[in-house]
């Protein structure tokens, strides 16, 4: 993981997992032959460190300033930005020629990552020909960062709502607070590309499960397994939710979502959602 600040100096906790998956998808929708990118270190300042069909190490590392070559100008300009032919290109500062020299790259498009108008990162595509890119790629540039700003803002709820469980639970309120939490983080896992994150996740909501209710009761050794969707119904369930509201969150069809409480009852011996929500309770499966 990399560390990285947003425009007001607050530091967050970026991942280079999507960015990578970002990048794959980006060749293979487009047919380029050449992806790289990175993430925001500090204010202003980018380090490439993702690399997708490249034949030398030239880029690797490679700190861009604000305002400074393609990248740099993208992210000043927090907008996408391309040239026909980098090492001629007039509307550019040249001080990574060198390097981008090395690699043969003459077409780039450079495309800011932007969350909560704050850039994060920039997603390049490059052609080693001084041929314009079409309206079609330099859509699924735009798109692929796109995908990249969606799973930062994924990634940055996550750790929020870690922080949240971290909280020492005081009281039905906190508790209630925590509760939701758990909801939440079981309905966002499945969204997050860095696996040691997502585990992460599974694991605190396995904590969670299984500690002593706002009560202090412990939980019951009740021989009860669920699947990993029908835990995450029961626990939107219990939040209150709809079966449409808990396939919006689940990004399931409500007919699936039927599918898995009924499932989920059925394995529970429960013959309605609060007794599922209950018995699920008490087999530590919720918290």
């Amino acid at each position: 993981m990399a560390e990285a600040v947003g425009a007001d100096g607050t530091p967050g906790v970026v991942g280079a997992a999507e960015m990578r998956a970002a990048l794959l998808g980006l060749r293979r929708t487009t047919g380029l032959p050449v992806a790289f990118g990175g993430l925001l270190y500090e204010v202003g300042q980018l380090r490439i460190a993702e690399l997708n069909g490249t034949a030398t190490s030239s880029l690797r590392g490679l700190g861009i300033a604000s305002g400074s070559g393609l990248g740099g100008k993208s992210i000043a300009l927090a907008r996408p930005c391309a040239v026909t032919d980098y090492p001629v290109a007039r509307h550019i500062s040249h001080e990574y020629d060198a390097a981008v020299a090395a690699e043969g790259l003459r077409s780039v498009i450079a495309v800011p990552v932007v969350v909560r108008r704050t850039v994060r990162g920039v997603l390049y595509g490059a052609l080693r020909t001084a041929l314009p890119m079409g309206e079609r790629t330099f859509d699924a540039v735009v798109a692929a960062a796109r995908d990249v700003e969606q799973s930062l803002v994924v990634r940055d709820e996550a750790r929020r709502l870690l922080s949240v469980t971290q909280e020492p639970v005081a009281g039905p309120g906190a508790w209630e607070e925590v509760r939701a939490a758990h909801t939440e983080l079981r309905a966002l896992a499945p969204r997050i590309v860095d696996a040691r994150l997502r585990e992460e996740l599974l694991s605190v909501c396995g904590r969670l499960a299984g500690a002593p209710g706002p009560l202090g009761e412990r939980r019951r050794d009740i021989p009860v397994t669920l699947a990993p969707r029908e835990v995450d119904v029961l626990a939107c369930v219990a939040a209150g939710a709809t079966n449409t509201t808990a396939a919006g969150l689940l990004e399931l069809r409500p007919e699936t979502v039927k599918g898995y409480l009924r499932s989920a009852m059925r394995k529970l011996g429960a013959h309605t959602r609060l007794e599922a929500v209950v018995a699920a309770r008490r087999a530590g499966l919720l918290p």
